[in-house]
């Protein structure tokens, strides 16, 4: 069992780049800073550092531990705050992962009601696209439904929305008129990306424009929403997204308009993925209540061989 005393020790030197500065600001003396960087290569059986004149060089092997020993003093430092947030009568912290999309539209409102009703709930909110999935230590997840959505073992899974993709036109565009159109009519078109990672809302439209028989040619790659929704109403081309995502824009009327795509191939399915040993918590109840309400029931579709 590795010694988290030695743990910070070690990252404390490694980030002041020397022992004594190490002990200053960790309020040791350096001989103390030094015997616990020997007790922790001892436990580890590693050579964290090496002689360097009169001070100590980190070695190659030392970076690459530091990395893992970043997450696993993160994670202390989280299961201490929660320590002293349940001693002191408070409710708690909450992890909450969501989509781009759905940070602009929905989660103001979770935060709002989180907020008025547990005043002293320590909130952590993260960008989904930023982590894909990958942060050990959220509670709440809100992402889209995919074959490669990484598995979340122990948490509940909830289809939140399952919504249509819209071409946004600029307003004078022939399209801009439609009820809706087939993705095949856009295969003619100069395309603007909108992806910041290439994930998964992207791979279900390029899936879709496959089956489509076309391939869309990025003429323009933007990074968001709002820069693709930008050059649209610049008029250099058409730009495809899912309903909600165009709604987190708020988009000018009178310069692009967006037509739904016909047929069923081209949809995403919003998921709640929670911590099962949180399912009685009143604030994840909360955060479920609110959800469900901004998804509406009308909204809803059963996904079809999803995996969540």
């Amino acid at each position: 069992m590795i010694d988290l005393i030695r743990l910070r020790t070690f990252r404390a030197v490694l980030a002041a780049g020397s022992v004594h500065a190490a002990a200053e600001s960790l309020g040791y003396t350096p001989s103390a800073v030094s015997q616990q960087l020997q007790a922790l290569q001892k436990d580890t059986g590693l050579e964290l550092f090496t002689r360097n004149g009169r001070g100590l060089a980190p070695t190659g092997v030392a970076r690459r531990f530091a990395e893992e020993a970043d997450r696993l003093l993160g994670q202390a430092a989280r299961l201490e705050a929660l320590a002293v947030d349940l001693r002191e009568g408070r409710t708690g912290s909450l992890v909450i992962s969501h989509i781009a999309s759905v940070g602009v539209t929905w989660i103001p409102s979770v935060v709002a009601a989180l907020s008025d009703e547990f005043r002293d709930l320590r909130l952590d909110l993260r960008l989904w696209e930023a982590v894909q999935g990958r942060d050990d230590d959220v509670d709440v997840e809100i992402c889209v439904a995919h074959r490669d959505l990484p598995a979340r073992p122990g948490f509940d899974v909830e289809a939140l929305l399952t919504e249509p993709y819209v071409a946004v036109v600029p307003r004078g565009h022939p399209l801009a008129g439609r009820q809706a159109v087939d993705l095949e009519e856009l295969a003619v078109e100069r395309w603007v990306d909108n992806d910041l990672t290439l994930g998964t809302c992207r791979l279900i439209l390029l899936e879709a424009c496959a089956a489509a028989g076309f391939t869309p040619g990025f003429q323009y790659e933007t990074q968001d929403y709002g820069a693709a929704v930008a050059l649209v109403a610049a008029g250099v081309g058409i730009t495809v997204m899912p309903r909600l995502s165009f709604s987190s824009v708020r988009a000018d009327p009178a310069q692009v308009v967006a037509v739904e795509l016909g047929g069923t191939a081209l949809r995403r399915t919003i998921v709640l993925r929670t911590r099962g040993s949180l399912c009685e918590s009143p604030a994840v109840g909360t955060v479920r209540h609110v959800l469900r309400g901004l998804a509406g029931p009308a909204g809803v579709t059963p996904p079809r061989d999803v995996t969540v």
